[in-house]
Protein backbone atom coordinates (compact mmCIF):
# COMPACT_ATOMS: atom_id res chain seq x y z
CA UNK A 1 0.00 0.00 0.00
CA UNK A 2 1.52 3.67 -1.05
CA UNK A 3 0.70 5.86 1.23
CA UNK A 4 0.23 9.38 0.23
CA UNK A 5 -1.20 11.48 3.38
CA UNK A 6 0.55 9.47 6.35
CA UNK A 7 -2.53 7.78 6.76
CA UNK A 8 -1.75 4.66 7.86
CA UNK A 9 -2.95 4.78 11.21
CA UNK A 10 -6.37 3.32 11.80
CA UNK A 11 -9.15 5.54 10.15
CA UNK A 12 -12.41 5.17 11.34
CA UNK A 13 -15.20 4.54 8.71
CA UNK A 14 -16.86 7.28 9.49
CA UNK A 15 -13.79 10.05 8.89
CA UNK A 16 -12.12 7.84 6.37
CA UNK A 17 -13.12 9.76 2.88
CA UNK A 18 -11.84 8.04 0.07
CA UNK A 19 -10.41 10.58 -2.65
CA UNK A 20 -9.04 9.02 -5.76
CA UNK A 21 -6.50 11.95 -6.87
CA UNK A 22 -5.08 11.94 -2.82
CA UNK A 23 -4.96 16.05 -3.17
CA UNK A 24 -6.27 15.64 0.56
CA UNK A 25 -5.74 13.28 3.36
CA UNK A 26 -8.20 10.17 3.32
CA UNK A 27 -8.31 11.08 7.24
CA UNK A 28 -10.78 13.41 6.83
CA UNK A 29 -10.11 14.67 10.25
CA UNK A 30 -6.57 16.04 9.15
CA UNK A 31 -8.24 18.61 7.31
CA UNK A 32 -10.71 19.60 10.17
CA UNK A 33 -7.72 19.76 12.52
CA UNK A 34 -5.97 21.81 9.99
CA UNK A 35 -8.31 23.81 8.83
CA UNK A 36 -9.70 24.63 12.48
CA UNK A 37 -5.85 25.66 13.75
CA UNK A 38 -5.87 28.63 10.96
CA UNK A 39 -9.64 29.10 12.15
CA UNK A 40 -8.34 29.31 15.49
CA UNK A 41 -5.68 31.92 15.24
CA UNK A 42 -7.80 34.25 13.17
CA UNK A 43 -10.65 34.29 15.74
CA UNK A 44 -8.33 34.82 18.80
CA UNK A 45 -6.23 37.78 16.64
CA UNK A 46 -9.55 39.31 15.71
CA UNK A 47 -9.92 41.08 12.28
CA UNK A 48 -7.12 42.04 10.03
CA UNK A 49 -6.54 44.47 7.43
CA UNK A 50 -6.39 42.50 4.54
CA UNK A 51 -3.24 41.80 1.93
CA UNK A 52 -4.10 43.84 -1.46
CA UNK A 53 -5.13 41.49 -3.62
CA UNK A 54 -7.82 40.03 -0.54
CA UNK A 55 -8.87 43.72 -0.43
CA UNK A 56 -9.35 43.52 -3.82
CA UNK A 57 -11.09 40.49 -3.88
CA UNK A 58 -13.32 41.79 -0.74
CA UNK A 59 -14.10 44.51 -2.99
CA UNK A 60 -15.16 42.80 -6.02
CA UNK A 61 -17.64 40.53 -4.04
CA UNK A 62 -19.24 43.45 -2.32
CA UNK A 63 -19.53 45.31 -5.34
CA UNK A 64 -21.02 43.26 -8.08
CA UNK A 65 -24.38 41.92 -6.95
CA UNK A 66 -24.48 38.52 -8.77
CA UNK A 67 -21.05 37.56 -6.96
CA UNK A 68 -21.96 38.63 -3.07
CA UNK A 69 -25.29 36.35 -4.25
CA UNK A 70 -22.93 33.72 -4.65
CA UNK A 71 -20.61 33.90 -1.21
CA UNK A 72 -23.09 34.81 0.58
CA UNK A 73 -25.00 31.99 -0.13
CA UNK A 74 -22.38 29.41 -0.54
CA UNK A 75 -21.51 29.19 2.99
CA UNK A 76 -25.35 28.88 4.00
CA UNK A 77 -25.96 26.18 1.54
CA UNK A 78 -23.33 23.31 3.72
CA UNK A 79 -25.57 21.42 5.79
CA UNK A 80 -25.01 22.29 9.47
CA UNK A 81 -24.24 18.38 10.78
CA UNK A 82 -21.88 16.90 10.87
CA UNK A 83 -18.84 16.02 9.11
CA UNK A 84 -19.13 19.31 7.74
CA UNK A 85 -19.72 21.49 11.37
CA UNK A 86 -16.98 20.64 14.00
CA UNK A 87 -19.19 22.36 16.99
CA UNK A 88 -21.81 21.91 18.64
CA UNK A 89 -23.61 24.98 17.56
CA UNK A 90 -23.79 23.12 14.52
CA UNK A 91 -21.53 25.85 12.65
CA UNK A 92 -19.46 25.44 9.11
CA UNK A 93 -15.52 26.05 10.06
CA UNK A 94 -15.48 28.96 7.77
CA UNK A 95 -18.93 31.14 8.58
CA UNK A 96 -18.75 33.48 5.44
CA UNK A 97 -17.14 35.27 3.07
CA UNK A 98 -15.59 37.94 5.54
CA UNK A 99 -14.37 35.12 7.59
CA UNK A 100 -13.06 33.47 4.54
CA UNK A 101 -11.21 36.18 3.76
CA UNK A 102 -9.69 36.87 7.03
CA UNK A 103 -8.26 32.94 6.64
CA UNK A 104 -7.31 33.10 3.22
CA UNK A 105 -5.30 36.19 4.49
CA UNK A 106 -3.23 34.01 7.47
CA UNK A 107 -2.99 31.38 5.13
CA UNK A 108 -1.26 33.47 2.48
CA UNK A 109 2.17 34.20 4.69
CA UNK A 110 2.71 30.00 4.84
CA UNK A 111 3.65 27.48 2.72
CA UNK A 112 1.93 23.99 2.62
CA UNK A 113 3.36 21.89 5.24
CA UNK A 114 2.69 18.88 6.97
CA UNK A 115 -0.42 18.58 10.08
CA UNK A 116 0.14 17.11 13.30
CA UNK A 117 -3.03 15.98 14.65
CA UNK A 118 -4.41 14.03 17.27
CA UNK A 119 -5.62 11.27 14.58
CA UNK A 120 -2.34 11.19 13.14
CA UNK A 121 -0.02 13.23 10.64
CA UNK A 122 -1.02 13.90 7.26
CA UNK A 123 -0.65 16.37 4.64
CA UNK A 124 -3.15 19.21 3.09
CA UNK A 125 -1.23 19.93 0.13
CA UNK A 126 -3.52 22.55 -1.48
CA UNK A 127 -5.07 24.60 1.50
CA UNK A 128 -7.63 26.69 -0.66
CA UNK A 129 -8.99 23.19 -1.86
CA UNK A 130 -9.42 22.51 2.25
CA UNK A 131 -10.66 25.64 2.15
CA UNK A 132 -13.33 25.49 -0.49
CA UNK A 133 -14.21 21.51 0.11
CA UNK A 134 -17.26 21.55 1.02
CA UNK A 135 -18.65 25.34 -0.35
CA UNK A 136 -17.82 24.35 -4.18
CA UNK A 137 -20.05 21.54 -4.16
CA UNK A 138 -22.99 23.61 -3.75
CA UNK A 139 -25.07 25.13 -5.95
CA UNK A 140 -24.12 28.43 -5.23
CA UNK A 141 -20.31 27.73 -5.38
CA UNK A 142 -20.59 25.57 -7.92
CA UNK A 143 -22.08 29.16 -9.95
CA UNK A 144 -19.04 30.80 -8.64
CA UNK A 145 -16.40 29.15 -9.16
CA UNK A 146 -17.60 29.28 -12.92
CA UNK A 147 -18.06 32.88 -13.07
CA UNK A 148 -15.82 34.15 -15.59
CA UNK A 149 -15.12 37.54 -12.78
CA UNK A 150 -14.48 35.44 -10.11
CA UNK A 151 -11.61 33.09 -11.51
CA UNK A 152 -9.94 36.07 -13.50
CA UNK A 153 -9.77 37.10 -9.47
CA UNK A 154 -8.70 34.07 -8.36
CA UNK A 155 -5.85 33.83 -10.48
CA UNK A 156 -4.65 36.80 -9.33
CA UNK A 157 -4.82 35.97 -5.82
CA UNK A 158 -3.26 32.55 -6.61
CA UNK A 159 -0.69 34.16 -8.39
CA UNK A 160 0.32 36.41 -5.63
CA UNK A 161 0.26 33.42 -3.07
CA UNK A 162 2.98 31.94 -6.01
CA UNK A 163 5.35 34.60 -5.44
CA UNK A 164 5.11 33.93 -1.59
CA UNK A 165 6.12 30.29 -2.78
CA UNK A 166 9.03 31.08 -4.72
CA UNK A 167 10.92 33.51 -1.76
CA UNK A 168 13.39 32.08 0.43
CA UNK A 169 10.66 32.63 3.37
CA UNK A 170 8.80 29.77 2.10
CA UNK A 171 11.58 27.38 2.57
CA UNK A 172 10.86 27.25 6.09
CA UNK A 173 8.67 23.83 5.98
CA UNK A 174 11.58 22.12 4.48
CA UNK A 175 12.99 21.23 7.47
CA UNK A 176 12.84 17.82 9.57
CA UNK A 177 10.54 19.27 12.37
CA UNK A 178 7.19 17.96 12.91
CA UNK A 179 5.19 20.39 10.19
CA UNK A 180 8.38 19.99 7.78
CA UNK A 181 8.64 18.14 4.44
CA UNK A 182 11.62 15.81 5.28
CA UNK A 183 10.43 14.98 8.99
CA UNK A 184 10.09 11.47 9.58
CA UNK A 185 6.62 10.71 8.63
CA UNK A 186 6.38 12.86 5.48
CA UNK A 187 9.94 11.89 4.11
CA UNK A 188 8.79 8.41 4.35
CA UNK A 189 5.54 8.92 2.79
CA UNK A 190 7.56 11.07 0.08
CA UNK A 191 9.97 8.25 -0.98
CA UNK A 192 7.39 5.56 -0.35
CA UNK A 193 5.63 7.03 -3.29
CA UNK A 194 8.41 7.64 -5.59
CA UNK A 195 9.76 4.13 -4.83
CA UNK A 196 6.43 2.27 -5.20
CA UNK A 197 6.39 3.49 -8.92
CA UNK A 198 9.27 1.65 -9.56
CA UNK A 199 10.25 -0.94 -6.95
CA UNK A 200 13.36 0.58 -6.22
CA UNK A 201 14.88 1.63 -2.61
CA UNK A 202 16.50 4.81 -2.97
CA UNK A 203 16.74 7.36 -0.35
CA UNK A 204 15.34 10.96 -1.03
CA UNK A 205 19.44 12.22 -2.51
CA UNK A 206 19.73 9.24 -4.82
CA UNK A 207 16.39 9.70 -6.31
CA UNK A 208 16.33 13.71 -6.64
CA UNK A 209 18.67 16.04 -7.23
CA UNK A 210 19.56 17.90 -4.03
CA UNK A 211 22.67 18.86 -2.26
CA UNK A 212 21.94 16.69 1.29
CA UNK A 213 24.46 18.94 3.51
CA UNK A 214 22.81 22.24 2.47
CA UNK A 215 20.02 24.09 4.71
CA UNK A 216 16.55 22.43 3.48
CA UNK A 217 18.87 19.66 0.79
CA UNK A 218 19.68 22.69 -0.92
CA UNK A 219 15.94 24.08 -1.86
CA UNK A 220 15.79 27.62 -2.29
CA UNK A 221 12.18 27.94 -1.69
CA UNK A 222 8.69 25.48 -1.56
CA UNK A 223 8.60 25.39 -5.41
CA UNK A 224 12.13 24.98 -5.85
CA UNK A 225 11.35 21.66 -3.70
CA UNK A 226 8.01 21.37 -5.51
CA UNK A 227 9.47 21.58 -9.23
CA UNK A 228 12.35 19.03 -8.30
CA UNK A 229 14.05 16.93 -10.74
CA UNK A 230 14.73 13.38 -10.48
CA UNK A 231 18.41 12.38 -11.01
CA UNK A 232 17.99 10.61 -14.55
CA UNK A 233 19.12 7.39 -14.08
CA UNK A 234 15.88 6.78 -11.61
CA UNK A 235 13.96 7.52 -14.36
CA UNK A 236 15.31 6.14 -17.60
CA UNK A 237 13.99 6.55 -21.21
CA UNK A 238 11.77 3.12 -22.16
CA UNK A 239 13.47 2.03 -25.35
CA UNK A 240 14.90 5.72 -26.66
CA UNK A 241 15.55 3.54 -29.94
CA UNK A 242 12.24 2.58 -30.91
CA UNK A 243 10.01 5.41 -31.62
CA UNK A 244 6.83 2.91 -31.66
CA UNK A 245 7.36 2.80 -28.00
CA UNK A 246 5.07 5.77 -26.09
CA UNK A 247 7.13 6.64 -22.54
CA UNK A 248 4.91 7.96 -19.90
CA UNK A 249 4.81 12.00 -19.88
CA UNK A 250 4.19 12.48 -15.88
CA UNK A 251 4.80 10.19 -12.58
CA UNK A 252 1.16 9.46 -12.30
CA UNK A 253 -1.95 6.95 -11.61
CA UNK A 254 -3.75 6.09 -14.13
CA UNK A 255 -7.40 7.37 -13.73
CA UNK A 256 -9.06 6.64 -17.17
CA UNK A 257 -8.15 5.13 -20.62
CA UNK A 258 -11.31 6.05 -23.66
CA UNK A 259 -11.39 4.90 -26.99
CA UNK A 260 -13.80 6.43 -29.76
CA UNK A 261 -14.32 10.27 -27.90
CA UNK A 262 -16.33 12.69 -29.13
CA UNK A 263 -15.33 15.91 -31.06
CA UNK A 264 -18.18 17.33 -28.85
CA UNK A 265 -19.51 15.64 -25.83
CA UNK A 266 -21.73 16.85 -22.37
CA UNK A 267 -18.18 16.33 -20.18
CA UNK A 268 -20.36 18.17 -16.98
CA UNK A 269 -22.81 15.26 -17.06
CA UNK A 270 -22.53 11.87 -14.81
CA UNK A 271 -19.64 10.21 -16.57
CA UNK A 272 -17.88 13.09 -17.29
CA UNK A 273 -17.50 12.22 -21.29
CA UNK A 274 -14.35 13.55 -22.80
CA UNK A 275 -15.25 16.60 -24.94
CA UNK A 276 -12.07 17.20 -27.31
CA UNK A 277 -13.43 20.56 -28.83
CA UNK A 278 -13.69 21.84 -25.15
CA UNK A 279 -10.18 19.86 -24.09
CA UNK A 280 -8.18 21.39 -26.90
CA UNK A 281 -9.68 24.71 -26.39
CA UNK A 282 -11.46 25.07 -29.78
CA UNK A 283 -8.26 24.80 -31.28
CA UNK A 284 -8.13 24.05 -35.29
CA UNK A 285 -6.45 21.05 -34.56
CA UNK A 286 -9.11 19.46 -32.44
CA UNK A 287 -10.71 17.85 -35.52
CA UNK A 288 -7.77 15.61 -35.82
CA UNK A 289 -9.11 13.64 -32.63
CA UNK A 290 -12.80 13.10 -33.01
CA UNK A 291 -13.19 9.34 -32.51
CA UNK A 292 -9.41 8.96 -31.19
CA UNK A 293 -8.36 7.81 -27.55
CA UNK A 294 -7.61 9.87 -24.46
CA UNK A 295 -5.81 8.40 -21.74
CA UNK A 296 -5.50 10.42 -18.19
CA UNK A 297 -3.60 9.87 -15.03
CA UNK A 298 -3.43 12.18 -11.94
CA UNK A 299 -0.56 13.42 -9.95
CA UNK A 300 -0.63 13.74 -5.89
CA UNK A 301 1.07 16.97 -4.14
CA UNK A 302 3.97 13.72 -3.08
CA UNK A 303 4.39 13.33 -7.04
CA UNK A 304 7.13 14.33 -9.16
CA UNK A 305 5.31 17.44 -10.86
CA UNK A 306 7.58 18.09 -14.22
CA UNK A 307 6.11 16.54 -17.75
CA UNK A 308 8.40 15.11 -20.13
CA UNK A 309 8.13 13.84 -23.68
CA UNK A 310 6.22 11.02 -24.35
CA UNK A 311 7.28 10.34 -27.87
CA UNK A 312 10.21 12.22 -30.30
CA UNK A 313 9.41 14.64 -32.92
CA UNK A 314 8.82 18.51 -33.27
CA UNK A 315 6.07 20.76 -31.20
CA UNK A 316 3.83 22.10 -33.87
CA UNK A 317 1.87 23.77 -30.88
CA UNK A 318 1.90 25.08 -27.28
CA UNK A 319 0.33 27.46 -25.38
CA UNK A 320 -1.72 27.67 -21.62
CA UNK A 321 -5.37 28.06 -21.97
CA UNK A 322 -6.99 29.96 -18.82
CA UNK A 323 -9.61 28.33 -17.22
CA UNK A 324 -11.40 27.79 -13.87
CA UNK A 325 -9.85 26.82 -10.44
CA UNK A 326 -11.93 25.18 -7.90
CA UNK A 327 -14.87 24.79 -10.43
CA UNK A 328 -16.58 20.59 -10.21
CA UNK A 329 -19.94 19.45 -11.34
CA UNK A 330 -22.98 19.97 -9.49
CA UNK A 331 -24.30 16.44 -10.46
CA UNK A 332 -27.67 15.03 -8.86
CA UNK A 333 -27.29 13.79 -5.89
CA UNK A 334 -28.87 10.15 -6.68
CA UNK A 335 -25.82 10.28 -9.87
CA UNK A 336 -23.31 11.18 -7.40
CA UNK A 337 -24.21 8.29 -5.01
CA UNK A 338 -24.29 6.26 -8.05
CA UNK A 339 -20.51 7.15 -8.69
CA UNK A 340 -18.87 6.43 -5.24
CA UNK A 341 -17.72 3.11 -4.38
CA UNK A 342 -17.63 1.26 -1.17
CA UNK A 343 -19.97 0.73 1.95
CA UNK A 344 -22.07 3.92 2.24
CA UNK A 345 -24.15 2.78 5.41
CA UNK A 346 -25.07 5.39 8.04
CA UNK A 347 -24.04 8.34 5.58
CA UNK A 348 -26.09 11.04 4.54
CA UNK A 349 -26.55 11.55 0.35
CA UNK A 350 -25.67 15.00 0.67
CA UNK A 351 -22.55 13.92 2.53
CA UNK A 352 -21.99 11.69 -0.53
CA UNK A 353 -22.23 14.63 -3.20
CA UNK A 354 -20.23 16.85 -1.37
CA UNK A 355 -17.33 14.24 -0.62
CA UNK A 356 -16.85 14.00 -4.26
CA UNK A 357 -15.32 17.21 -4.70
CA UNK A 358 -12.45 18.50 -7.56
CA UNK A 359 -10.77 14.52 -6.72
CA UNK A 360 -13.12 12.97 -8.89
CA UNK A 361 -13.89 15.40 -11.31
CA UNK A 362 -11.48 15.33 -13.40
CA UNK A 363 -12.63 14.80 -16.77
CA UNK A 364 -14.99 18.07 -16.37
CA UNK A 365 -11.35 19.60 -15.45
CA UNK A 366 -10.10 18.52 -18.61
CA UNK A 367 -12.35 21.09 -20.29
CA UNK A 368 -12.80 23.68 -17.79
CA UNK A 369 -9.41 24.40 -15.98
CA UNK A 370 -6.38 26.17 -17.00
CA UNK A 371 -3.76 23.64 -18.94
CA UNK A 372 -1.20 23.70 -21.09
CA UNK A 373 -1.70 22.50 -23.94
CA UNK A 374 1.21 21.03 -26.54
CA UNK A 375 1.12 19.46 -29.65
CA UNK A 376 3.52 16.58 -31.06
CA UNK A 377 4.32 15.97 -34.33
CA UNK A 378 6.05 12.57 -33.92
CA UNK A 379 8.89 11.11 -35.50
CA UNK A 380 7.29 7.95 -36.29
CA UNK A 381 4.69 8.29 -39.00
CA UNK A 382 2.83 4.99 -36.97
CA UNK A 383 1.75 7.73 -34.24
CA UNK A 384 1.83 11.08 -36.19
CA UNK A 385 0.48 14.58 -33.96
CA UNK A 386 -0.76 13.57 -30.55
CA UNK A 387 -1.32 15.88 -27.82
CA UNK A 388 -0.42 16.28 -24.36
CA UNK A 389 -2.14 18.29 -21.89
CA UNK A 390 -0.91 19.55 -18.62
CA UNK A 391 -4.44 20.45 -16.06
CA UNK A 392 -3.55 22.55 -13.72
CA UNK A 393 -6.18 21.98 -10.68
CA UNK A 394 -6.97 24.07 -7.49
CA UNK A 395 -3.83 25.80 -6.13
CA UNK A 396 -1.67 24.74 -9.54
CA UNK A 397 -2.68 28.32 -11.10
CA UNK A 398 0.56 27.92 -13.10
CA UNK A 399 1.35 25.65 -15.85
CA UNK A 400 5.05 26.22 -17.11
CA UNK A 401 5.65 25.19 -20.88
CA UNK A 402 9.11 24.95 -21.39
CA UNK A 403 9.79 24.27 -24.85
CA UNK A 404 9.14 26.10 -28.10
CA UNK A 405 6.70 25.56 -31.24
CA UNK A 406 8.92 23.93 -34.03
CA UNK A 407 11.56 22.56 -31.12
CA UNK A 408 12.80 19.29 -31.86
CA UNK A 409 12.38 17.37 -28.68
CA UNK A 410 13.33 13.30 -28.00
CA UNK A 411 11.60 10.97 -26.20
CA UNK A 412 11.79 12.16 -22.31
CA UNK A 413 13.06 15.41 -22.84
CA UNK A 414 11.59 18.14 -20.32
CA UNK A 415 8.05 19.79 -21.65
CA UNK A 416 7.34 21.53 -18.87
CA UNK A 417 6.45 21.58 -15.26
CA UNK A 418 3.30 22.46 -12.71
CA UNK A 419 3.15 24.11 -10.35
CA UNK A 420 2.26 24.59 -6.24
CA UNK A 421 -0.44 21.36 -6.15
CA UNK A 422 -2.60 18.32 -7.40
CA UNK A 423 -2.47 17.97 -11.04
CA UNK A 424 -3.66 15.81 -14.20
CA UNK A 425 -2.57 15.34 -17.59
CA UNK A 426 -4.04 13.45 -20.54
CA UNK A 427 -2.39 12.15 -23.75
CA UNK A 428 -4.89 12.17 -26.90
CA UNK A 429 -4.10 10.12 -30.06
CA UNK A 430 -5.80 10.26 -33.55
CA UNK A 431 -8.70 7.69 -34.16
CA UNK A 432 -6.60 5.27 -36.53
CA UNK A 433 -3.29 5.32 -34.14
CA UNK A 434 -5.95 4.62 -30.92
CA UNK A 435 -6.68 1.44 -32.46
CA UNK A 436 -3.15 0.24 -32.44
CA UNK A 437 -1.72 1.09 -29.23
CA UNK A 438 -1.51 -1.55 -26.82
CA UNK A 439 0.11 -2.08 -22.91
CA UNK A 440 -1.48 0.72 -21.13
CA UNK A 441 -1.14 0.38 -17.72
CA UNK A 442 -4.47 -0.80 -15.74
CA UNK A 443 -6.97 2.23 -14.44
CA UNK A 444 -6.78 2.15 -10.72
CA UNK A 445 -3.24 0.68 -9.81
CA UNK A 446 -2.17 2.15 -6.60
CA UNK A 447 1.11 3.05 -7.51
CA UNK A 448 2.43 5.68 -9.91
CA UNK A 449 3.54 4.59 -13.28
CA UNK A 450 7.21 6.25 -13.38
CA UNK A 451 7.74 8.88 -15.76
CA UNK A 452 9.63 8.20 -19.06
CA UNK A 453 8.29 4.74 -18.69
CA UNK A 454 7.30 2.35 -20.56
CA UNK A 455 3.00 3.53 -21.02
CA UNK A 456 2.28 1.82 -24.16
CA UNK A 457 3.44 0.91 -27.79
CA UNK A 458 1.81 0.97 -31.32
CA UNK A 459 1.29 -2.95 -32.26
CA UNK A 460 0.11 -3.48 -36.22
Amino acid sequence: MVYQHGDHHHIPDEYRVHKPGAWLPADHRIVQHWLGHHVKHVDKVGEQELIPVLKEFEDLIENNTRIRMYFCSMWDEVPRKPPYNTDVTGQSQIRDYKHMLQVLNHIFGRAPEWTAAAAGVGLVGVPLAAMFDYASATPSGHAAFLDPDVNRMLKKILNEWGKYLTSPESASVLGDHSAGWFGEVSCKDLMEVANAAASTSYKFEEMYECDPSAPQRGYKSWDDFFTRRFVPQARPVASPEDHLVVANACESKPYALSHDVRLRDKFWIKGQPYSVLDMLAHDPLSEHFAGGTVYQAFLSPLSYHRWHAPVSGTIKRAFVQDGTYFSVPLFPVEDASDELSGDRTGRTREYEILQKGITVSQGYLTALATRAIIYIEAEAKEIGLMVFIGVGMDEVSSCEITVKEGQRVEKGDELGTFHFGGSTHCLIFNKDVGKKLKGFPKVGREENVPVRARLCAVEE
